[in-house]
């Protein structure tokens, strides 16, 4: 008989025990290698460890990010057993690291991913003189479905085929902004209504500037050790439950067959076979944010919702005021209550991460989740870097 998507030795034998971040700017001037380095030190100290502890590196990131030659160099450690440089979206290091650990190549891995705002994305950046040497990275011409536009196109899509109207992308990017406030690391803390943003620039038809992340510059870094090695350690342990990544072909942006069968529905199906864990258990949701499609996607998909009928589920799960307000699934689990990319910064989910050890140690403050035991992460989008996660306190 097959254990094909059932057999998972790994489950609850890794865990995130230091994290460290820089916070996120729209106006940063410090080098990538400098946030990286500031964010390692910091999730290194975090854990209780040094950097002679650390002999697995796993960087991340946009072209400028820092690669883990560099950040070895950088922190002054000697020797390491691993070391890699996997693309975004961040799950695709912490599966890395969790390999390198459970294989026992290495003892403590720090993950670390920098963020830099790229010419191509930023006005800003497209103006200093210190960053047009990146301007290479999105090259499709606007005709293509390529990259970025092919959100706006399946978001048509997804509106046509459902008769619905923007009101879940509102919702989702309201949320998130409504979170931020609560926030410091987060770029983006002023209020968001509705009615901002309706009248925000639409940029791609139907994808306004608000329904897509924010470039921004900072930094994020985690330390992974065995779960044994954790319970010795200075926090309390939170433990990778399960993780996965999904893919499904064709993915091109324009030969994907339809919104029915995607990356998400692998990640959810395998999520789901490996775990003991499911929707009645999770205490805080972050899924992905890239877009605000994506999220929506992430919403039915998993399981919140039938298709189509994200908008509903938000509204009738929201709570404050009729113009801003937030997501409070069931009364009781935030979606995203660090504002997710939309509004902290477009971090490629190291920030959905981040905020998911935050709350399980007990560590998020105002933005506390009471008794928070369990988060689910679902982050990446619809074609090549979907992925998700559940995190457990031990």
């Amino acid at each position: 008989m097959s254990t094909k998507g059932t057999r998972y030795p790994i489950k609850d034998q890794v865990a995130i025990v230091g994290i460290g971040s820089t916070g996120f700017s729209r106006r940063g001037d410090r080098s990538s290698q400098a946030m990286a380095l500031d964010a390692s030190v910091a999730a290194i100290r975090d854990a209780g460890l040094t950097r002679d502890d650390i002999d697995g590196i796993v960087a991340t990131g946009e072209p400028g990010a820092v690669g883990a030659h560099q950040l070895a160099s950088g922190l002054g450690i000697a020797e390491l057993t691993h070391h890699s440089k996997p693309a975004p979206v961040v799950m695709f290091s912490i599966l890395d690291a969790m390999h390198a650990v459970f294989s026992g190549l290495c003892e403590n891995v720090l993950v670390c991913s920098s963020m830099l705002r790229l010419p191509w994305s930023s006005q800003s950046a497209a103006n200093d003189p210190f960053r047009r040497h990146l301007r290479s990275g999105v090259t499709a011409m606007p005709e293509t479905v390529a990259n970025a536009p092919a959100y706006a196109a399946w978001a048509g899509r997804y509106l046509h085929e459902h008769g619905v109207s923007r009101e879940a992308f509102a919702r989702v990017a309201v949320n998130c902004r409504t979170n931020a406030f609560d926030n410091p690391l987060a770029a983006m803390r002023s209020p968001m209504t509705f009615g901002d943003y309706h009248a925000a620039r639409m940029i791609r038809e139907p994808l306004c500037m608000l329904d897509m992340d924010l470039p921004v510059d900072g930094a994020d870094a985690f330390v992974l050790t065995t779960a044994e090695r954790a319970r010795t350690l200075a926090h309390p342990p939170v433990l990778i439950h399960v993780a996965t990544s999904g893919l499904v072909g064709p993915n091109d942006e324009d030969q994907l067959g339809s919104l029915a069968q995607h990356g998400q529905h692998v990640v959810v199906k395998s999520l789901k076979a490996r775990s003991d864990i499911w929707l009645d258990d999770v205490d805080v949701y972050l899924p992905y944010d890239g877009f605000t499609i994506i999220t929506v996607g992430w919403i039915e998909n998993t399981g919140w919702c039938p298709p189509g009928e994200a908008g509903r589920f938000l509204a009738e799960h929201w709570v404050g005021d009729g113009d801003a307000g937030r997501v409070l699934i069931n009364g009781r689990i935030p979606m995203n209550p660090h504002g997710g990319s939309l509004s902290e910064g477009g971090t490629r989910g190291t920030g959905h991460v981040r905020e998911a050890v935050v709350q399980l140690r007990g560590d998020a403050g105002v933005r506390q989740v009471p008794g928070a035991r369990t988060a689910l992460i679902t982050s990446g989008g619809f074609f090549f870097n979907s992925q998700g996660a559940i995190l457990r306190r031990a």
